[in-house]
């Protein structure tokens, strides 16, 4: 639990956003796609605080793209909501794949809005194919210890 926001998994990397009106579709919610935008955005955002950003991937013609995404939409955000962002690496296998678990919470509430997990496959970038995650990615990328322990646990 950090402040009133009860997490998933415990040490997340997490980002602050703001709702504005280019989020909201004609339902007066969040538009189910920002929700991914979003965590694409805490992911890069991650992977540039530990030094495996854009430059990083350019210089080694390595990158991760998403294989594959699923969202669980728990509740809406509305026009003017304060969000957290948050993701953990819950699989790094050291060949090809890895896995970020996400999580969105309205501090204001405590109320989880999105569970969500998005795959990713090691490729060149040059070519597209895949390739072995190298060793830059393990050592930006790891499964936390405290993660390790809670996904065993099975927190």
């Amino acid at each position: 639990m950090v402040g009133d926001v009860s997490w998933d998994l415990p040490d997340p990397f997490t980002v602050e956003l703001a709702v504005d009106p280019s989020h909201i579709d004609r339902l007066g919610h969040v538009n189910h796609a920002v929700y991914l935008q979003w965590c694409e955005q805490c992911a890069w955002e991650h992977a540039e605080s530990v030094g495996a950003g854009f430059d990083c991937w350019k210089s080694l013609d390595r990158g991760m793209i998403v294989r594959e995404a699923r969202l669980e939409y728990l509740a809406a955000a509305l026009e003017g909501d304060t969000l957290l962002v948050s993701n953990w690496i819950v699989v790094n296998d050291g060949r090809l794949r890895a896995r970020r678990q996400f999580q969105i919470v309205r501090p204001r509430d405590g109320a989880t809005l999105l569970r969500g997990e998005l795959d990713y496959v090691c490729v060149q970038i040059s070519t597209g194919k895949p390739r072995r995650i190298p060793n830059e990615f393990m050592a930006a990328y790891p499964i936390l210890p405290s993660v390790r322990e809670a996904l065993d646990s099975g927190r």
